[in-house]
C-alpha cells in the first residue's frame, strides 16, 4: 500500500458531483474572470471567518503582496517576521524592496517568539508578519500589544491555517490584514492556485480590491500601481463547494491529529504542541526526532510519505545572503530545521 501525502483524488471524489456541477456551470456561462462565483465565494468566506471583507486573489503569495501594497510598504521599510517558514513569507517582503527582519521561533509552537520582537523594532519598522505555522496561530495578544505600542501594522500569514482559531476567533479575523492560500494541498484547497486576503478595514479592503485588478478604480482608470492578482472563476466555484463541507473536514483533520498524538505519545518523539488559546488546522502533523533520515527511509519502505517542513531556515538561504545573517543567529530555528 502507498499512501499519498495529500490525497487530492480522494478529496475530489468525496464531493465529485457537486464540484463537477459547479465547474460545468462556469463553463456554460464562460465567464472565467470575475464571474459571479467569485463574489459568491467572497461572501461565503466572510460568513465563515467573521471577517468584514474577504477578497480572493491568485495565490497565497500574491495575498501577502496585496496586503503589503495596501499598507504602502516602501523600499527600505522593515517587516519583522520568522525565518522558519515557507520562503514566500520573506520573499514577498524582499520583492517589494523592503527588508525582512528575522526573529527566532518559540521551541514549542514553532511560531515567532514574541518575547524577542521588541528588540528588533527600529524607526524603519512598519509591520509585524507572524506566520500561523503548520496551522496554528501565533501568540496574537502579545503581537497586537507590541504593534499597538509602537504603531505598527500586523499582517497574518495564514497560508497554512485557514479555519484555525485564537481565543475563539478565526485567524482570518486577526491583525490588520490576514492572508490565506488555497493551494491544492492546503487544508482548504482549490484545483490550481488561489488565495484570499481578509480585513475589517473598509479602506484597506477597497484598496486591495483595486490592487488585484491593476489598481483600477473603474475600467481603464488606474488609481494605483497594481497587479494581475485575481482568482479565476473556476477555482472560486471549486472552493465554494469545498467550503460548504469545510467545518466537517476540518474537524476530521483534528480528529486524525488526535489519533496520531494518542498513538505516538509514548514514543521518543516531540509531538505538536497546540496553545490552549488556539486550535490548529493541522496543515501538517509535524514531529521532531533525532534520526530523521533513517525514520524517513523506514517509513518510505512501508509506503508512508513524509516531508521536512523546513530543512533550511530562511536566514541561511542563498537568496537572503545580502541580509548578512549567519549560522548561529537563530539557534532555535536552526535546531528545529535539523
Amino acid at each position: 500500500m502507498k499512501i499519498d501525502f495529500a490525497n487530492l483524488q480522494y478529496q475530489y471524489q468525496l464531493y465529485k458531483t457537486e464540484i463537477d456541477e459547479a465547474i460545468h456551470a462556469v463553463l456554460d456561462k464562460s465567464n472565467y474572470i470575475m464571474g459571479e462565483e467569485v463574489s459568491q465565494l467572497e461572501s461565503s468566506l466572510q460568513d465563515f471567518t467573521g471577517a468584514k471583507h474577504a477578497i480572493t486573489c491568485s495565490s497565497g503569495t500574491d495575498a501577502l503582496l496585496l496586503a503589503m501594497m495596501a499598507l504602502d510598504i516602501q523600499p527600505g521599510d522593515e517587516i519583522i517576521t520568522t525565518p522558519f517558514t515557507f520562503i514566500a513569507t520573506a520573499e514577498t517582503i524582499a520583492f517589494l524592496k523592503a527588508i525582512p527582519v528575522f526573529v527566532d521561533i518559540d521551541e514549542k509552537t514553532y511560531n515567532i517568539d514574541t518575547s524577542k520582537i521588541e528588540a528588533k523594532i527600529t524607526n524603519n519598522t512598519k509591520a509585524i508578519m507572524p506566520v500561523s505555522l503548520y496551522g496554528q496561530p501565533s501568540n496574537m495578544d502579545a503581537i497586537q500589544a507590541i504593534a499597538d505600542k509602537h504603531n505598527l501594522k500586523v499582517i497574518v500569514d495564514g497560508a497554512q491555517s485557514f479555519g484555525s482559531t485564537y481565543k475563539g476567533k478565526t485567524d482570518s479575523n486577526l491583525g490588520d490584514i490576514s492572508t490565506t492560500s488555497f493551494f491544492p494541498a492546503k487544508p482548504l484547497g482549490c484545483f490550481g492556485d488561489g488565495g484570499a486576503v481578509f480585513t475589517n478595514d473598509n479602506a484597506l479592503a477597497q484598496k486591495m480590491k483595486s490592487l488585484r485588478v491593476h489598481g483600477q478604480s473603474k475600467r481603464y482608470h488606474h488609481q494605483y500601481i497594481g497587479m494581475g492578482g485575481r482568482m479565476d472563476t473556476l477555482q472560486c466555484a471549486i472552493v465554494n463547494v469545498k467550503l460548504k463541507h469545510y467545518a466537517k473536514d476540518l474537524k476530521l483533520r483534528q480528529i486524525v491529529a488526535q489519533k496520531y498524538t494518542e498513538a505516538l505519545k509514548s514514543k521518543d518523539l516531540i509531538l505538536p504542541f497546540v496553545d490552549e488559546r488556539a486550535t490548529s488546522a493541522f496543515a501538517q502533523y509535524s514531529i521532531r526526532i533525532q534520526n530523521r533520515n533513517d525514520v524517513q527511509a523506514h517509513l518510505k519502505e512501508k509506503g508512508i510519505p513524509t516531508a521536512v517542513h523546513y530543512p533550511m531556515p530562511l536566514h541561511l538561504q542563498e537568496c537572503f545572503a545580502y541580509l548578512g545573517y549567519k549560522k548561529g543567529d537563530f539557534p532555535v530555528s536552526e535546531m528545529i530545521s535539523e
